[in-house]
């Protein structure tokens, strides 16, 4: 009998499937057990209410399963609104019981559903606007809600605005000027300290101190050229974000100037964004006006939706399920903060509900902007975001996009001039970040994106036509010279590889220049090839020895790449002239629009110019600044590119000569910036990776060290008796690992394919007895939206590899024990193998360049464990040859055990964490 304390529920059947079982509700409300096979057949006969139908499918093995997910009528009531995608997250954002056991999870979506509906009845709903037309839309594309909401979704007396109509206009406002010069006072930094991290808060010396050196960045610079720097290690509990944001922020409100603080994961940007507001509350609190915002977060074009591809969504350009998403994106866009798709208020399950489709559609992946000739310009999220920034106190953005905008500055966005004040937070991952920006690869999939940009889309393609000659049709009837540079560009563009390339290389039928460079690069490192190709990895090989064929195909590819930037160069030359002497056609609008049209040029041409300074080393004598190395790409033994890779042998040279030159003060910051050898802190390691010798700087040196107790919260356990490659014992070691801790653990993986074995022989096990099990590359669900899950579930556990290493903020019982695999060696590629050799000759310096690449990767897992001063548990290592001198990477006083994997799950299981039975100190 029901509940009469609980709401009602609606008379649909609904689902549940765990990995321990499967339970379904008739439209009655009676719940029973049943099979995997039944469950399938069940939700083919008839439409069930279900949660997360993408996981629903991966839990019953029925990829083709569809039904009436509560997740998609959650986006659509509240369309910017997160909720943790599980039982739990939605019982709580609609305000229900939470099920106290899965048998109990169809009803309680039979009563969220319910609970849905009457909010989008009550006076009280936030996110009516817009609601009635959009469902409209959704009615007629057949989304399986719209039928039991139109009752429910009461069709206003006005007409609604629709989105682009509603969605506000930024401002053009006069450059922001030069900063005041200002010195800031030891006293003013101690006191905006005390007030963001509380007066009445335990003052922490090691925050204090910490700040004080922060503010050195914020000194006037002494000579041109050589920003002050400042390289700051501090470890986790120091409060490194609230410690250099006291002397920001002071000084952003005195000398009226922008700090850029620059992350390397979206978990950190979102973060600052939360700490940012105590610096910088509201106008409304501040009782201070602003035409802009104080605090921007910054993100690269790719994140951001774009809404001319969104209105060509909406007016057919998707389909079935990809037009469902659409709309429900219209639905998000209306209430956005700032139209952040990647991290932003976007919840990031509602790509994955559609398998991603359309999600890199609605964004401008392909640099296809038209900028002011498009009819939303003056609306468009990014457009709003780079102005906001060139005004705010405080600009929040990510390491490659502080480097594209220095490199690009002076250029389209609103924007005139590089960051002069930076902070690198994550600034272990600044080399890495500096690595992926300065690269050059030309490959088959970066070269068939020139075509299309030149180009626009070919054949039964129905995309907006995006080419240079539709971009600029009237520049092209004003001026015949750049007529003629558009039509020999599209020429010569059509020598680049076309859709198909892949499937032609691999018949041995190229099909122009690039191509049969491509197929020749192919051929040579599968000839080279020693590890065995039947491997399905990927496969490099250096560029160098080439034979005559390749050599002569990358003199070809290079003249048909020099035949289109050529007419490309003419072309910016002919739009450059337009605007010096502009004809009486050429408004504002118009003026905007070629600006960022040479924006584009600009950003093509040097792609070219170099991929044919690559091709023109090919078969010559090596250049000692970089490395060159040809591969195939691919994925499971599924080829998906060919390329020619060019990468900086020390990235940190164009980084110094890009992004410190025009700065005036740099702070790189991390709690793991500087590698803690067994011989004590390795500063000349952090210095040679910061860019300061580039510039012949010597960068102010500051450590901070942890405040919490190691010795008494956390212990390392070395595991000494699974054997490396038993996959059988790993996964029997996780299993009882997870058993042992109840939960709560955060298992890390060096390989994909390891981590989908282990979760595949334990899932089912652990879920019986309560335990979920949740893991990148298996579940259907973004990276951020598990850590959400497993954060939210203190019997939870999650597998993941490099990206759940870092920058995962876990505080509390939902992480408890953290389990390596194994010691997480560098993979030994080409590039690796050039860096470890120009370390020096000898052996010793080649193993110490590994083990500090190791021990900041240790350092980093282990900074997962213990975020607080009431955090315990314990790091798990299972690997029999871990070398003792990599011990140094964990903080000092850390108790450290080498014993068998019985004896760790008995010291789990007793609750041990400081009393391991054989101790080995550090190194």
């Amino acid at each position: 009998m029901a509940n009469p304390a609980l709401p009602a529920a609606v008379p649909l059947p609904a689902v549940h499937a765990s990995h321990s079982g499967c339970w379904l509700s008739d439209a009655a409300g009676n719940v029973r057990a049943l099979s995997r096979g039944e469950a399938i057949m069940a939700a083919a006969e008839t439409p069930l209410l279900m949660l997360n139908a993408p996981l629903v499918a991966s839990r019953l093995g029925y990829p083709e399963l569809s039904g009436l997910d509560l997740l998609e009528l959650f986006a659509f009531v509240f369309p910017a609104r997160f909720m943790v995608p599980t039982p739990k997250g939605l019982a709580e954002a609609v305000g229900l019981p939470v099920p106290e056991h899965e048998g109990e999870v169809p009803m309680l979506l039979a009563r969220a559903a319910a609970r849905l509906f009457a909010i989008c009845e009550s006076e009280e709903w936030g996110e009516r606007d817009g609601a009635w037309s959009v469902l409209q839309s959704l009615t007629r594309l057949k989304w399986p809600w719209s039928g039991m909401l139109v009752p429910h979704v009461h069709k206003p007396e006005r007409a609604e605005r629709w989105l682009f109509a509603k969605l506000p206009e930024w401002d053009e406002q006069p450059p922001r000027p030069q900063p005041k010069h200002v010195t800031l006072d030891a006293r003013d930094i101690a006191d905006r300290l005390d007030t963001l991290t509380g007066n009445d808060a335990e003052r922490r010396d090691g925050q204090h101190d910490y700040a004080q050196a922060a503010a050195n960045v914020f000194a006037a610079r002494a000579e041109r050229g050589r920003p002050n720097m400042v390289l700051a290690q501090a470890g986790t509990g120091v409060g490194k974000t609230l410690g250099y944001l006291a002397p920001a922020s002071l000084w952003a409100q005195q000398a009226e100037g922008t700090v850029w603080v620059s992350t390397y994961t979206k978990a950190l940007q979102r973060q600052l964004r939360r700490e940012s507001r105590r610096a910088w509350p509201d106008d409304a609190a501040s009782g201070k006006e602003r035409t802009t915002p104080a605090v921007v977060v910054r993100k690269g074009r790719e994140n951001y939706l774009c809404l001319l591809n969104l209105e060509d969504a909406l007016q057919g350009g998707f389909q079935n399920r990809a037009a469902l998403f659409a709309q429900l994106i219209a639905r998000w866009a209306a209430f956005s903060e700032d139209g952040d798709m990647v991290g932003g208020d976007l919840p990031g399950w509602l790509p994955t509900l559609f398998r991603k489709r359309g999600l890199t559609a609605l964004t401008d992946r392909r640099g296809e902007c038209v900028y002011a000739g498009c009819p939303h310009y003056r609306k468009c999220f990014i457009e709003r975001a780079a102005r906001q920034s060139a005004h705010a106190d405080l600009v929040i953005a990510n390491h490659a996009l502080v480097m594209v905008h220095a490199a690009r500055s002076g250029g389209q966005d609103g924007e005139r001039q590089s960051p002069a004040r930076i902070v690198f937070d994550e600034g272990h991952h600044l080399f890495d970040a500096a690595d992926s920006t300065f690269a050059t690869a030309l490959s088959g999939a970066e070269t068939i994106e020139m075509r299309r940009w030149v180009i626009g889309p070919e054949g039964k393609s129905k995309g907006r036509r995006r080419g240079l000659a539709a971009r600029l049709a009237d520049v092209a009837s004003y001026d015949e010279d750049g007529e003629r540079a558009i039509a020999a560009a599209r020429d010569a563009a059509g020598e680049l590889p076309g859709d198909g390339w892949l499937q032609r290389l691999g018949e041995g039928d190229p099909w122009g220049p690039i191509e049969a460079l491509l197929a020749s690069v192919r051929r040579v490192t599968y000839a080279r090839d020693e590890a065995g190709s039947e491997a399905g990895y990927g496969l490099e090989t250096e560029a160098v020895d080439l034979d005559g064929p390749l050599v002569e195909a990358a003199a070809l590819a290079r003249d048909a790449l020099a035949r289109l930037r050529q007419p490309l160069m003419k072309l910016a030359s002919r739009l450059e002239a337009i605007l010096e002497e502009p004809p009486d056609w050429l408004d504002p609008q118009g003026r905007q629009r070629i600006e960022g049209a040479r924006h584009s040029l600009a950003w093509r041409i040097d792609v070219l110019t170099a991929w044919e300074s690559l091709l023109s080393r090919m078969g010559g004598p090596a250049d000692p600044d970089f490395v060159d190395w040809m591969a195939i790409e691919r994925a499971e033994a599924r080829e998906f590119d060919v390329a020619i890779h060019r990468r900086w042998l020390d990235p940190m040279k164009p980084f110094a000569a890009t992004v410190l030159v025009p700065a005036h003060g740099v702070l790189q910051t991390s709690a793991t910036l500087c590698d803690r050898s067994p011989e004590g802190p390795d500063w000349d390691r952090a210095v040679r990776r910061s860019g300061a010798n580039a510039l012949g700087i010597s960068p102010r040196i500051s450590e901070a060290e942890s405040p919490f107790d190691y010795a008494r919260q956390a212990q390392v356990i070395i595991v000494t008796d699974v054997k490396k490659g038993d996959i059988a014992g790993l996964a029997a070691a996780y299993g009882r690992l997870i058993e042992a801790s109840q939960g709560g653990v955060l298992g890390l993986f060096t390989a994909i394919r390891r981590l989908r074995v282990v979760h595949a022989r334990i899932a089912d096990r652990l879920a019986r007895s309560g335990l979920p099990l949740f893991a990148q590359h298996v579940d259907p669900i973004d990276t951020g939206t598990l850590v959400d899950i497993f954060r939210d579930d203190p019997r939870a556990s999650l597998l993941g590899t490099d990206a759940l290493r870092d920058g995962v903020d876990v505080p509390g019982e939902s992480l408890r024990l953290v389990v390596m695999e194994q010691v997480p060696w560098p993979k030994p590629s080409i590039l690796h193998r050039a860096r470890r050799a120009a370390t020096g000759g000898e052996r010793a310096e080649r193993q110490a360049h590994d083990d500090a690449i190791v021990r900041a990767r240790l350092a980093q897992a282990f900074g997962r464990l213990i975020r607080t001063r009431q955090d315990s548990g314990a790091f798990i290592v299972l690997s029999p040859a871990f070398p003792s001198r990599l011990l140094s990477a964990f903080p000092a006083g850390t108790p450290v055990t080498r014993t068998t994997l019985d004896d760790a799950l008995q010291m789990l299981v007793a609750g041990v964490s400081c009393a391991p039975t054989e101790h080995e100190t550090e190194g």
